[in-house]
């Protein structure tokens, strides 16, 4: 990988279509930014009406060109995740990157609409469902990729199947960094599955680091206390940056699926896009494969390769 990838490098992403879920804010909307910057047709999936526009109009304050729109999507709930498929697939006949970015962090415990604990039916499970809902627009169209964020915080974690939804003991941390190491292992298994299938289109997954975002706001879209706040400004980096592994995943041509890609620097909190071997350590094909099971009997939805 060259030295300090930069946004320089992104080629020209004209007659691409992406779609980036939780790109009102943070990361996601840095990311959506610099792809409508770079020429492609990019639909902020978001939950809420008011930021997505909001951020829609600030995106075309600063690139006028930009092809953007907002739709909306709660990826806590499972009704709504299958209208924003089929409201997509409608309106469009090709996706070259679906970004799986959104995510809440650290909540109390609580279930989604569906009854699954909030983090993991939030972060894992909606984008699961909401990937294998658009498949069939990602293998039809040529070179497509699907790119979905972990965290620092799946290093660490694991996979408990016998309290997937809390009730047997709950603590946020650890719940939070079991929905990542999800995110981890479905873009790996993903990846196995389409190459297994001879398909073009390849699975990758990354982590920004420490970065500022709107995490921090427990899952309610408000800004955080000012104590967490200080405390991410003081050792984090810059959304933009953030975002810079993201964008690396979703457009360098190096990349052929199944890397994991994050900062370069101390702590791999911080710095500029690089493969991060770690997902080799973390990767169990029996635990993934027994996680995809459990997400399809979940979700309800069916992989068609």
């Amino acid at each position: 990988m060259r030295k300090r990838w930069t946004t320089d490098q992104i080629s020209d992403q004209t007659d691409r279509v992406i779609i980036v879920t939780g790109a009102s804010s943070g990361i996601g909307y840095e990311t959506a930014w610099v792809l409508a910057e770079k020429g492609a047709t990019v639909i902020l999936a978001v939950r809420n009406s008011r930021k997505g526009k909001l951020a829609v109009q600030k995106i075309l304050s600063g690139v006028p060109q930009a092809k953007v729109r907002m739709m909306l999507v709660d990826l806590a709930d499972l009704a709504s995740v299958q209208r924003f498929a089929s409201e997509f697939k409608a309106q469009y006949l090709r996706l070259d990157v679906l970004i799986n970015n959104a995510g809440i962090m650290i909540l109390p415990l609580q279930l989604t609409q569906d009854g699954f604990e909030s983090q993991f039916g939030a972060n894992h499970l909606g984008h699961f469902a909401l990937t294998g809902l658009l498949l069939d627009r990602l293998k039809v169209t040529p070179h497509s990729r699907v790119v979905t964020i972990s965290s620092l915080a799946a290093h660490h974690a694991k996979i408990d199947f016998d309290n997937l939804d809390g009730r047997k003991g709950y603590k946020a941390i650890e719940f939070y960094g079991q929905s990542k190491l999800a995110n981890m292992l479905f873009a790996r298994e993903l990846q196995r599955q389409l190459t297994a299938n001879q398909l073009e289109t390849i699975s990758l997954t990354c982590h920004p680091g420490f970065s500022q975002s709107n995490l921090f706001s427990r899952g309610s879209g408000k800004t955080a206390n000012p104590f967490l706040r200080f405390l991410q400004n003081r050792v984090s980096q810059p959304a933009n940056m953030g975002a810079l592994p993201t964008l690396y995943a979703a457009t360098d041509a190096s990349v052929t699926g199944g890397e994991y890609i994050g900062p370069d620097g101390k702590k791999k909190r911080r710095g500029y896009p690089k493969q991060d071997r770690i997902i080799d350590e973390l990767d169990n094909q029996q635990v993934s494969e027994r996680l995809w099971q459990i997400s399809e009997e979940l979700t309800g939805v069916t992989y068609h390769f």
